[in-house]
């Protein structure tokens, strides 16, 4: 039996990575709630990050012999992208019985039709083939073997410090540099994210309180748009803007690729994908999901990535340039 709140302190947790993104939010929450925290990766990031915590070395595709006869309370994995990631943890790790947190993705969907909100019963994407399938295939690989210990939990767009993608950092820094900016589709569209640190709380809760099921975690609790957003970048930058709005027909016949050149940005007449960021999130919130504002978002995630070296890293996206924007602005007036 899992221990409640009441009683969680001492947890003992074991993450799967933890020194990249999600995860390292996950482990600093963790310990900063009280808990015990053991890492499991192939120790190529991060070697110098939480000493206080163990560490295990191995690979869960090939290697997890640093976790055979170990138990533990709670085992989250942020980094399992399809089902043969699974099979040898939990070769290892379920006859312990832990709650088992599985970070998923609202990409598991089949389609996001225009105009509709979506909950986590929505209809499943099919087959194996691409990232949200595989992650849906994964997602009932971890019921199977973990049943009712499972927690199976999908966000949308992780954003804040440590997001070394480079994608919702797009805003924040162009709102940052001033100038005319390209504006997608319409003010009024909305837009979902979450800050990293909202959903790492978030996790961590599920860990103490024993939270199990299946939820929609992006955000925020209400309505939130594409003007919100570049507002909220003004507020957190003091930027002077003039703001250019481009259909989404303008910018489809630019050769304007959605969310590739411009984050947050789905043409919302697309019969496939229109609708995605309209999940809804209230079963999360009742289970005491919480979001911070995103001025502050914005302000932390800019003082990071000005404390750090240019994007080298592989998973950075290359979102538009300058020079492609100011083309399309002039091309469009």
């Amino acid at each position: 039996m899992l221990k409640k709140k009441s009683d969680a302190c001492g947890l003992n947790i074991l993450i799967i990575g933890g020194t990249i993104f999600l995860g390292r939010h996950i482990v600093e929450e963790g310990l900063r709630c009280g808990h015990s925290i053991t890492l499991f990766n192939r120790g190529k990031h991060g070697a110098d990050l939480f000493p206080e915590c163990e560490r295990l070395i191995g690979d869960r595709l090939s290697n997890v012999e640093a976790l055979r006869g170990r138990t533990f309370d709670v085992i989250i994995d942020t980094c399992g992208y399809q089902p043969a990631d699974l099979e040898l943890l939990a070769e290892v790790l379920a006859p312990c019985q832990p709650q088992y947190i599985y970070i998923s993705t609202i990409s598991v969907f089949a389609s996001y039709p225009q105009g509709q909100s979506y909950n986590e019963n929505a209809r499943i994407a099919e087959g194996d083939e691409g990232y949200g399938p595989a992650k849906a295939r994964s997602e009932e690989r971890v019921r199977e073997v973990y049943g009712d210990r499972s927690t199976i939990i999908r966000p949308g767009l992780i954003v804040g410090p440590f997001d070394w993608t480079g994608r919702f950092t797009y805003w924040p820094v162009r709102i940052e540099r001033g100038g005319e900016v390209l504006a997608p589709g319409s003010p009024d569209r909305p837009i979902q994210f979450i800050d990293v640190r909202d959903l790492a709380t978030w996790v961590v809760h599920c860990c103490e309180q024993n939270i199990t099921g299946t939820y929609n975690a992006t955000g925020p609790a209400t309505k939130f748009t594409m003007q919100n957003l570049i507002d909220a970048c003004i507020n957190a930058t003091g930027s002077t803007i003039t703001t250019t709005w481009i259909p989404d027909a303008s910018l489809l016949e630019f050769d304007v690729q959605p969310w590739k050149d411009l984050p947050l940005w789905i043409p919302e007449g697309d019969e496939e994908m229109g609708g995605m960021m309209l999940a809804d999130v209230s079963s999360a919130i009742r289970k005491g999901l919480t979001f911070r504002s995103c001025t502050e978002t914005i302000r932390d995630l800019l003082n990071w990535h000005h404390s750090v070296p240019p994007y080298t890293v592989p998973e950075a996206v290359q979102t538009l340039l300058p020079e492609r924007e100011a083309e399309i602005l002039t091309s469009f007036s």
